[in-house]
C-alpha cells in the first residue's frame, strides 16, 4: 500500500491552539500538509515508524499561531536611535520625513530586510506594512523573498507642511498606488495583498482619501491603513483644518468601514468610540510606540468591552526600538491596569490580540490566526520552560509566561505556509551579521544624503 506523502509532523509539549474556546492540548501532534494543517490528534493516532514525511519531536516547546501585527513601518528600521525622545509633530519634521525622504533603493532594501529578519525570527508571520513615498516596489520585492504573509502599500503624502519635500501631488499618488496595487495585490501565491496607506488626515488631502477609498474596492481583499487620533497636537491641527476630531472628519466623508485599519485611536471622544463600533473599523494598538513618543494610552478595555476590533502592531522601530510582538504584549497588559485595575485586561486576552483577533481584524480568521485543521500552517515554537519563567503548572501558568515573561529569545521555530523559516532560533533567510554590516555603510551614505 503506498504511503500517504505528509510533509511534517510536528509534536510539542502543549498546543495553545486560540480557538474560539481556547483550547489546550497536550499529547498531541499537528500534521501539516503542504501549506495546510491537515490533522491535530492525540500522539498515539499516528504511526511514527510509517510516517513519510519530516518529523519535529519538540516536547520541550509549545505551540502557538503564528503572530499578527497589523502596523509597521519597515522602512524605518533603519533609523532606530535616530528619532529618540521627540513628540509625534516635532518627530516626524525633525527626524522621520527627511531620513525618509533620503532613502535610494539600496538604503531602503536594507531598511526592509533588517526589519523583515527581526519580525520573522520574533515570530511574526503576518504584518500590515505602511510603505513610503518613493521605491515602494522594493518593499514588494523583498516581502516575496521573505515569504511573510503581509498587507502593504505606497505611503501617500500629497500635503506637507511640515517637510514639504517629502510629498507628491495628489493625482501622481493616485496613479502610482494604483499602479502597485495592479501589480502586487494578491502576489506571493496570495501571501501578499495591498493596503491603500495614505498616511494621516495632516498630510492628505480630502480628494485624495475619497478617491483612494474608492480605489480600494476596486480590488477586494485590500485595506486601507492610515494613523488617527495619535497626538493631541496632531488633534488640535486636525480641527484647525475640518473643524471636527480625526475620526469625526473620517466618519463625515465616508471612509470609516470593515476594511479600514487605523493605527493608535489614543485620543477619541464618545460619539468617535461608536463611529469605530457602528462602522466595524480596526484598531491597530501600538503600546510601546504611544508611551515613547509621549502620545498617551488608548483605552483598549472599553474598546473591547464595546465590541470594537483591537490587535497590535509595534509600529517602526525609531518611535519603539523594537518590533517585538513580545514587547507588544507585555505593555498592552500592564499599561491598562494602573488606570482601570489589575484586571481590565489579562494575558489570554493580549494573546488573542496578538493571534486569532489580529486574524480576524484582516478578514482572515478563516486561514491563520489559530491552530486548526484547513488553516495556513503560520506556526510558532516558544522555549517557555526556563529559570525565568513561572514553575507552576505548566498549562496553568502559560499565557502568562508568553505575555508577562518571553521575548525574542523563546522563538525556536516559525514555520510561514508550512515552510520552516526559523529553526532552533536561527533565521534561514537572513543573515545577520551581512545585514549589520550593509546596514551601516547604507545609514552612513543615507545621512549625508539627508
Amino acid at each position: 500500500m503506498k504511503k500517504r506523502k505528509v510533509n511534517k509532523l510536528i509534536i510539542p509539549k502543549l498546543i495553545l491552539t486560540a480557538d474560539e474556546n481556547d483550547t489546550i492540548l497536550s499529547n498531541h501532534a499537528v500534521e501539516i500538509q503542504g501549506d495546510i494543517i491537515t490533522k491535530i490528534a492525540p500522539l498515539n493516532e499516528f504511526d511514527l515508524t510509517e510516517f513519510d514525511g519530516e518529523i519535529f519531536s519538540l516536547g520541550d516547546y509549545t505551540l502557538v499561531p503564528g503572530f499578527v501585527q497589523t502596523h509597521i513601518h519597515l522602512c524605518q528600521t533603519l533609523f532606530r536611535g535616530l528619532a529618540d525622545d521627540l513628540e509625534l509633530l516635532d518627530w516626524l519634521q525633525k527626524k522621520i520625513f527627511p531620513l525618509e525622504n533620503s532613502h535610494d533603493k539600496d538604503s531602503l532594501r536594507i531598511s526592509v530586510q533588517l526589519g523583515l529578519n527581526e519580525l520573522i525570527s520574533g515570530g511574526t508571520t503576518t504584518i500590515v506594512d505602511m510603505g513610503t513615498l518613493r521605491h515602494q516596489e522594493v518593499i514588494f520585492e523583498e516581502l516575496m523573498k521573505s515569504g511573510i504573509r503581509a498587507y502593504a502599500g505606497k505611503c501617500m503624502i500629497d500635503i506637507n507642511g511640515l517637510f514639504p519635500d517629502f510629498c507628491e501631488s495628489t493625482n501622481d499618488g493616485i496613479r502610482t498606488s494604483l499602479e502597485y496595487a495592479k501589480a502586487f495585490h494578491n502576489s506571493s501565491e496570495g501571501k501578499i495583498k495591498y493596503a491603500f496607506a495614505p498616511r494621516f488626515v495632516l498630510s492628505c488631502s480630502e480628494k485624495l482619501l475619497l478617491e483612494t477609498n474608492e480605489m480600494m474596492k476596486d480590488f477586494p481583499g485590500s485595506f486601507f491603513h492610515t494613523h488617527a487620533s495619535e497626538n493631541k497636537k496632531e488633534l488640535e491641527v486636525v480641527r484647525q483644518m475640518h473643524g471636527k476630531d480625526n475620526i469625526e472628519y473620517f466618519d463625515s466623508i465616508g471612509i470609516l468601514n470593515e476594511r479600514t485599519v487605523l493605527a493608535h485611536c489614543i485620543h477619541l471622544n464618545n460619539s468617535e468610540y461608536e463611529s469605530l463600533r457602528e462602522n466595524n473599523v480596526r484598531v491597530a494598538h501600538c503600546p510601546s510606540s504611544n508611551l515613547k513618543l509621549g502620545s498617551g494610552i488608548a483605552n483598549i478595555p472599553y474598546m473591547l468591552k464595546n465590541g470594537i476590533s483591537v490587535s497590535l502592531g509595534a509600529d517602526g522601530a525609531p518611535c519603539n526600538n523594537s518590533l517585538s510582538i513580545f514587547k507588544e504584549m507585555h505593555l498592552a497588559a500592564l499599561i491598562q491596569k494602573p488606570i482601570h485595575g489589575p484586571t481590565s485586561i489579562d494575558a489570554k486576552t493580549v494573546f488573542r490580540l496578538a493571534t486569532i483577533d489580529g486574524a480576524r481584524a484582516l478578514h482572515m480568521q478563516d486561514e491563520i490566526g489559530s491552530i486548526e485543521v484547513g488553516k495556513k500552517a503560520d506556526l510558532v515554537l516558544l522555549d517557555i520552560d526556563r529559570s525565568d519563567q513561572p514553575l507552576n503548572n505548566y498549562e496553568e501558568s502559560v499565557y502568562s509566561k508568553i505575555v508577562y515573561s518571553s521575548n525574542k529569545e523563546s522563538v525556536k521555530f516559525v514555520f510561514i505556509n508550512g515552510e520552516v523559516v526559523v529553526s532552533e532560533g536561527v533565521n534561514s533567510l537572513y543573515n545577520e551579521q551581512k545585514l549589520i554590516s550593509d546596514g551601516k555603510a547604507e545609514l552612513r551614505k543615507l545621512i549625508n544624503r539627508s
